[in-house]
């Protein structure tokens, strides 16, 4: 046996980002939250890892009241790092943000109240930029004129598929509440996409990471990086906290989309590998690497005594 990877490297690797709900400069989001340090707290330990996505997909509520001031300091955070790491930017709209300044402060456009829907080509991967808004509310709709380009725009396949990107995600929600403020009549939605190109579907909103499928293709929704929603508490219920934010990481292979959560924020280190270990296990039969890795990361532990409330310690 070896330990060769069964899976080739990815085709496109994508950051999906959500939610920042940026306010005015130095003011905390509902008293306690950070919108821009937590942005930039992301950035900072994302940069670390030394990987270059291609795009970050920002899936609206950019502006937590459509604030220009706060499209301006977004911008200011984004671009820098955007560049640095070669990837281009994609501005989705949310219900909290407002058309016209979102227009004029990301993507220097003053065509006013129009739905902002655009189509980006990211080597060959079509990103569908789809607003799912309806001003003034914070419910999703796809009217008719945008499910009529929509269908025009998938009628010519792209040359690896594509992804739509939009605010309001297709799936249920574990919190009856969501349903107020749902992507409404999802079946028009839904037989516009079945059986075009479309390999994956990512949306926000929601401030919390979860998965489903829709018109037969995988529904990523990515956290918030402001605050985040509480699943543990009654269904008719709700409550912000200030944790468990997180943004993801988009791979797409060849016959299939991987999706991964990455939470915001350093956290205490168990035990790390080198670059240079890792290329040693490689080259190792996985009997002998399986070996070298207990000997190297498995302590020895003291038998847990008799009168414990376990029955030991799993090594």
């Amino acid at each position: 046996m070896t330990n060769e990877a069964q899976h080739p490297a990815p085709e496109h690797f994508i950051l999906h980002i959500s939610d920042t709900h940026f306010v005015a400069d130095n003011v905390l989001l509902h008293g306690s939250v950070d919108s821009d340090e937590n942005l930039r707290q992301l950035f900072r330990d994302f940069v670390k890892a030394q990987v270059k996505p291609e795009a970050m997909v920002f899936t609206g509520d950019l502006a937590d009241t459509g604030r220009p001031d706060a499209y301006v300091r977004l911008r200011n955070i984004v671009e820098p790092v955007a560049e640095e790491l070669g990837a281009k930017i994609i501005w989705v709209m949310g219900n909290h943000d407002e058309r016209a300044a979102f227009r004029a402060g990301l993507l220097g456009s003053d065509a006013g109240q129009e739905s902002v829907d655009m189509v980006h080509d990211v080597n060959g991967l079509r990103i569908i930029a789809l607003d799912s808004t309806v001003p003034g509310l914070h419910h999703g709709e796809i009217s008719d004129e945008q499910l009529e380009w929509l269908a025009n725009v998938l009628a010519t396949p792209a040359p690896h598929g594509t992804l739509i990107a939009l605010h309001h995600p297709p799936v249920p929600s574990p919190l009856e509440i969501m349903a107020m403020v749902e992507l409404r009549e999802q079946s028009r939605f839904e037989k516009v996409i079945e059986g075009t190109d479309v390999r994956g579907i990512l949306a926000g909103h929601l401030h919390y990471s979860t998965f489903s499928t829709f018109a037969g293709v995988p529904v990523s929704v990515a956290s918030a990086t402001c605050y985040t929603q509480d699943l543990n508490v009654p269904r008719d219920t709700m409550r912000g906290q200030n944790g468990a934010q997180a943004f993801n990481l988009v791979h797409l292979y060849q016959d299939r989309v991987l999706n991964s959560v990455v939470p915001i924020g350093e956290f205490s280190t168990v035990y790390s590998v080198s670059a240079e270990q890792m290329a040693a296990y490689q080259k190792m039969s996985l009997e002998d690497a399986t070996a070298a890795m207990r000997a190297d990361y498995v302590p020895d532990v003291e038998p847990a005594p008799a009168d414990a409330d376990f029955a030991g310690t799993a090594r």
